[in-house]
């Protein structure tokens, strides 16, 4: 036998055979039927940002030690997110009160 004759049997191809793509093309259709899905509102999760901007613009504000407990991040990246808040137009100040630094903010209009 020569390598020809073997391709001419349905020896192993890289692709296969349109008998196989017809019954993928058929299981594809078949399992395709329309089915209506409902789509439930599902609630959006504030991002990080938006929940130490919540923080700091209660009125009690929020200490750096509130604000990582909150988003999980180290105390630099805590304290650049207020910086990237200051960007955005937030009034943010900080006042020391029994040796506890207080954040508080305004949100822009």
């Amino acid at each position: 036998m020569n390598k020809t004759s073997n391709k001419s049997r349905g020896g192993s191809s890289p692709t296969p055979s349109s008998g196989k793509r017809r019954a993928r093309a058929a299981k594809a259709t078949a399992g395709s039927k329309s089915h209506t899905t409902i789509r439930t509102e599902t609630p959006t999760i504030p991002s990080k940002q938006q929940q130490l901007a919540a923080l700091i613009v209660r009125d009690q504000g929020a200490t750096l030690e509130e604000m990582i407990a909150a988003t999980g991040w180290l105390p630099h990246t805590t304290r650049a997110a207020l910086t990237g808040l200051k960007k955005k137009g937030y009034a943010i100040s900080s006042d020391k009160v029994g040796g506890v630094r207080t954040y508080r903010g305004i949100a822009p209009e």
